[in-house]
């Protein structure tokens, strides 16, 4: 019965996305439909107008994701793509410039050529208001006084995050329609310089038309999580202080920073990846039950979970570390250490490493501690949640059995996992441990699981913010995390050095053992 009701997991839908299209789980009568009232208005012209198309990210990410949309026929019919940058640029070498991105067969070729016709390219000069007044004409001239919804997507610094908005506020809103503005992470350095980009984007658009994207909330896995948790019955009674001994959410990268050292040397690993993208991921594994699969219900869901969530004041449920040199490695990076790179300050203490405890104090899980450790330059790319179930009653049986787990990776590969302990084959009565396993990758499926880029565009598109962080969430996220920073910046918290290609810090598995987690 496990066994049939792991491999039946995959049967799900995500809250925004019907399964009526290329993305859908082919077997239709394992599909649950989940009412969802996000669409594409057929009749409404639509302008995707992409801040910043000449950047690393608009090529590498942002116009691949809208071609393979486009190319699996989920963007609107009446679509504008508008390019704006301060590059002397053409249409032309912007596509040059995306072609070692996107994958295009020799059937596609007609196809593609038609998605580039759809794409212009505004040259801007220094970002200020005129330019958004020229910005504004070109998309007014495909619009033609019809009913338009905007799309503003800001690949831009953070730094000019504000001046953008304020003016897509005066020159450049949607008069038709819809406008809706997307910004990248990071939204703000620490608790007091994200209230006041929330604030500005408060005074500027509402609520429903800004969506701040986690492209981790994309990841075919994360979205798997709501339905593992609340559409079997077999894991949600489960899932509190009565049964669960610790959660740890892992993520573990094998490269370094690799010639990032400068950007990464301003931000570190905790907001980088943890303050964010792990904290999302814990959110959706601790939260209660939504009251609705609507937007604002499950981030209401998400949101009650953070604010139960304590700041970190404790610096000993902390580890920080920072990669040296390996001389076993003949990688470059193992070679020269975090601090040998070209632009990493001799001095750094920034951590390539970190470790925390968050708990959480409410009645679900009162007692359980969440781990979340993420690590550059370690010994194995990883990212995974493993729920610890608490010890087994021994009385017998003459050795303690292994505790059950629930292992969920999210990538590499993608799989769900439970472990168990069961009887050695044949006349012994001893115990052994044994692993369920299905792997989403390997699996029996036709479906092409989206990228990440490309399922958050297409919420956009729809208008289903369920995906995108909202601003009293974030506000949570920056409280439980700042009190770190604030011992980081006043060295209160011991740096760790750790060897390139290691397993990490030896104290951050002490640090486990401690609180419960074992190995």
């Amino acid at each position: 019965m496990l066994l049939k009701s792991a491999v039946l997991l995959f049967s799900f839908i995500t809250v925004c996305i019907k399964g009526n299209h290329a993305y859908a789980v082919p077997k239709a009568e394992n599909v649950i439909k989940v009412n969802s009232s996000a669409h594409i208005e057929s009749s409404t012209r639509y302008s995707f107008i992409l801040l910043g198309a000449t950047g690393d990210l608009s090529k590498r990410k942002i116009y691949p994701a809208l071609w393979s949309l486009y190319q699996n026929n989920l963007l609107p019919n009446n679509l504008r793509i508008f390019g704006y940058g301060r590059k002397q640029m053409k249409v032309e070498l912007l596509r040059k410039n995306v072609e070692p991105y996107v994958t295009v067969n020799s059937t596609e070729k007609k196809l593609y050529d038609k998605f580039w016709q759809l794409t212009s390219y505004v040259r801007g000069t220094d970002g200020g208001l005129s330019d958004y007044q020229v910005l504004n004409n070109a998309v007014e001239a495909y619009e033609k006084g019809l009913k338009s919804n905007r799309i503003f997507y800001l690949a831009l610094p953070p730094s000019v995050f504000a001046s953008a908005t304020s003016n897509i506020k005066a020159a450049a809103m949607a008069k038709h329609g819809l406008t809706r503005v997307v910004i990248e992470k990071p939204f703000g350095y620490d608790f007091e310089s994200s209230q006041k980009l929330s604030e500005h984007l408060a005074s500027v658009l509402t609520e429903d038309q800004i969506y701040r994207i986690d492209h981790y909330l994309g990841y075919e896995m994360v979205q798997n999580l709501f339905a593992l948790r609340f559409g079997n019955r077999m894991f949600e009674p489960i899932l509190n202080k009565e049964n669960v001994a610790a959660v740890k959410v892992n993520f573990a990268e094998e490269i370094g920073v690799q010639g990032s050292g400068s950007y990464f040397d301003s931000v570190g690993i905790i907001r980088d990846v943890m303050q964010n993208h792990l904290l999302q991921v814990m959110s959706i594994v601790a939260m209660e039950k939504p009251n609705s699969n609507r937007a604002d219900d499950i981030r209401d869901a998400k949101v009650k979970l953070l604010t139960d969530t304590q700041a970190i004041n404790d610096a000993n449920d902390v580890v920080l570390g920072q990669y040296v040199v390996n001389p076993a490695s003949n990688d470059f990076e193992a070679k020269v250490g975090y601090r040998g790179e070209r632009t990493v300050p001799d001095d750094s203490v920034t951590p390539t490493f970190a470790e925390t405890v968050l708990r959480v104090k409410n009645q679900r899980w009162e007692g359980v501690p969440f781990i979340i450790r993420a690590g550059k330059a370690l010994n194995q790319n990883q990212t995974q949640i493993i729920i610890q179930l608490k010890n087994a009653n021994n009385a017998l049986f003459e050795t303690q059995p292994k505790r059950n787990e629930l292992v969920i990776n999210l990538k590499n590969p993608q799989s769900l996992q439970v472990k168990l302990t069961s009887k050695i084959t044949g006349y012994s009565n001893n115990l052994e441990d044994i692993t369920v396993d299905y792997n989403y990758d390997k699996g029996n499926r036709s479906a092409v699981a989206p990228k990440p880029y490309e399922r958050l565009l297409l919420d956009v598109f729809k208008g289903c913010q369920v995906n995108f962080v909202r601003t009293d969430e974030l506000r949570e996220a920056w409280r439980i995390f700042t009190p770190i920073f604030n011992e980081i910046d006043t060295k209160q918290i011991p740096l760790v050095e750790y060897k390139y290609g290691s397993a990490g810090p030896a104290e951050a598995d002490e640090l486990e053992q401690k609180n419960n987690f074992l190995r």
